[in-house]
């Protein structure tokens, strides 16, 4: 006779009223999958920084750095998301009374969410890094798209002081003194150079004017001289920019990349859990007698 405490004991036998979810193989995997991928990031940052030199036409170029860095990120995606797939397939519970297709899916779920949960905990430990270059490549995009550079600058008269002074010197032994026409120069530099770099007709023939009285120049003179400080002005804004551009790009590259490398990471991670669920599930023991038997651990 089948009493109410045999239905509710065989209810609870049941699969169907388990959590199909080893969170403890899951979190230690994770936790492997992270303190591998830090300790490979740091190796990263080291061989990196030792591969770079401030000097140029030495050590690595800025190109080949990015590539590097790819080919090193997508490596620590691969390595440590295999490595904690697969103890968290390796490690989880027995499932003696599922259909095949349903323990594939779920040593595929354990690999997933190990890899999602190391993730999470390297990007905690990483977060500063990685905000830094996606805020870089922010910032970037936006000098660029408003056209931003030194120019945009306050204190225009100390970013173009040098340029300033280029246009006032003189043979004379007596320094000319910084006086209201340097603030005017500079003025009329920042609007010009921020107007897509050209300068306007009265503006150059009131700068031609003003060098020639400051510095006892002929017109011609002066005239070459304004033409020629502006074009380095107009040059070094220019390569501003450029510089600029190159950040939001690489950062953009960057980014994609990061993108790329961690899906690369959730499909190791889900493969290599099917892979450690497997051999848990034709793991060979040992029996008392020393003769081997391949029947699944329980």
């Amino acid at each position: 006779m089948i009493t109410t405490s045999d239905i509710a004991a065989t209810a609870l036998d049941d699969p169907a009223n388990t959590s199909g979810v080893s969170w403890a193989a899951i979190f230690a995997g994770a936790a492997a999958a992270a303190a591998l991928s830090l300790i490979l990031i740091l190796l990263g940052f080291g061989l990196g920084f030792s591969a770079v030199s401030p000097w140029s036409n030495e050590g690595i170029s800025a190109e080949g750095l990015g590539i590097s860095t790819i080919i090193w990120l997508a490596f620590t995606q691969l390595l440590a998301a295999g490595m904690g797939g697969y103890l968290a397939g390796r490690l989880r519970l027995k499932w003696t009374t599922l259909h095949s297709d349903e323990v594939f899916f779920r040593d595929t779920a354990h690999g997933f969410l190990a890899w999602a949960v190391a993730t999470l905990l390297t990007a905690t430990v990483l977060v500063g890094s990685v905000s830094g270059i996606v805020g870089a490549g922010v910032q970037a995009s936006a000098q660029v798209a408003s056209g931003a550079a030194p120019t945009a600058l306050a204190g225009a008269e100390d970013e173009y002081g040098y340029y300033i002074d280029g246009l006032f010197r003189d043979d004379r032994p007596a320094p000319s003194a910084d006086d209201a026409a340097h603030s005017v120069v500079a003025r009329i530099l920042a609007r010009s150079l921020d107007n897509d770099g050209e300068l306007a007709p009265a503006d150059r023939a009131y700068l031609i004017q003003l060098v020639s009285q400051r510095t006892n120049l002929s017109a011609t003179e002066a005239q070459a001289r304004v033409d020629a400080v502006y074009a380095q002005a107009r040059e070094s804004v220019l390569q501003a920019k450029q510089t600029a551009d190159e950040a939001r790009k690489a950062a953009a590259h960057a980014t994609l990349w990061m993108f790329v490398a961690l899906l690369i990471g959730a499909f190791v991670g889900s493969f290599a859990a099917t892979l450690g669920g497997r051999h848990r599930d034709t793991a060979v023991i040992l029996v008392s007698d020393y003769r081997t038997t391949t029947a699944p651990l329980r």
